[in-house]
């Protein structure tokens, strides 16, 4: 994460303690000392990420957050131009904080089972077959044999079309949908508002392993990045695929995100032999 002179305000608004606000002058907030700094965030974390099943913070965890905390801000943390650490305590700013450290937290990860999904108490199982609607969107018409839904909507006049005929064209592609109109969401947060992200292609894929034991892809199609897709992608494949795997009731998942559609095919491709090769030790 990096601060840049554009997260400096005249006033700024700030969370000395998580549930209470102040306006501070800049000058008020520079001398605030560091480690103030270090335990609001820690705070943020715990109380956005780490609470039971009754919903109330799992207190024991603090003082590991603390010490986790304080190493990010310490070797993760980029102070730009005229910037300072105690701009953390802005609001925005301490949300991402918060975000970045829980996303390195679940990165590091020693491969234990401890993320798993919470889905919906209904429609846990979605369909393509009851897709229905109209659009006056652009969209490009589907190889029936690959695409159950006769149209992908566009969001852009290219973009979308070059991908679903990148699909179209690969023999590993055993069928793949536009997630439009599906209810398929991945929900996330950013500045501590909860959102839900809609990824652009459901994909399943035979990834060597044979039609049976299909790689469900999900594929985003990216163009110009910023702090809200930067936090999408990321729950999406730090928390959201992690978590889905670890239950094993909806088969295997990844994702992708693919920034030239025009090079899909192999961007794809490099993909799942990365991933088989991780998966027999470096041999495919």
């Amino acid at each position: 994460m990096a601060l840049t002179t554009a997260d400096v305000p005249t006033k700024v608004e700030c969370d000395p303690i998580v549930g209470q606000r102040a306006i501070h002058t800049l000058d008020d907030l520079k001398r605030r000392r560091e480690q103030e700094v270090t335990f609001v965030i820690a705070r943020r974390v715990l109380e956005q990420y780490f609470r039971d099943d009754d919903g109330n913070p799992r207190l024991w965890l603090f003082p590991d957050l603390v010490s986790i905390t304080r190493r990010w801000l310490s070797e993760c943390l980029r102070l730009r131009d005229n910037t300072f650490p105690q701009l953390l305590l802005l609001v925005e700013n301490s949300h991402q904080a918060a975000d970045h450290i829980y996303q390195s937290i679940v990165a590091a990860d020693d491969g234990q089972k401890r993320l798993l999904p919470i889905p919906k108490p209904y429609d846990t199982l979605g369909s393509t077959r009851y897709v229905d609607f109209d659009t006056t969107r652009p969209t490009y018409k589907t190889d029936p044999s690959k695409c159950h839904v006769s149209h992908v909507v566009a969001d852009t006049e290219s973009w979308e079309q070059k991908m679903a005929q990148a699909l179209e064209e690969m023999p590993e592609v055993l069928c793949y949908v536009k997630n439009h109109n599906l209810g398929f969401l991945i929900p996330y947060t950013i500045n501590g508002d909860q959102k839900h992200y809609v990824p652009d292609f459901l994909v399943r894929v035979d990834d060597s392993r044979g039609r049976d034991d299909p790689l469900n892809l999900i594929v985003e199609v990216s163009g110009e990045r910023d702090a809200e897709k930067a936090a999408k992608v990321a729950t999406a494949r730090n928390l959201w695929i992690p978590a889905v795997n670890n239950a094993g009731t909806w088969g295997r998942w990844d994702f992708i995100e693919i920034t030239d559609p025009w090079d899909a095919q192999n961007t794809i491709r490099a993909a799942l032999r990365s991933a088989t090769a991780s998966a027999t030790g470096g041999t495919t």
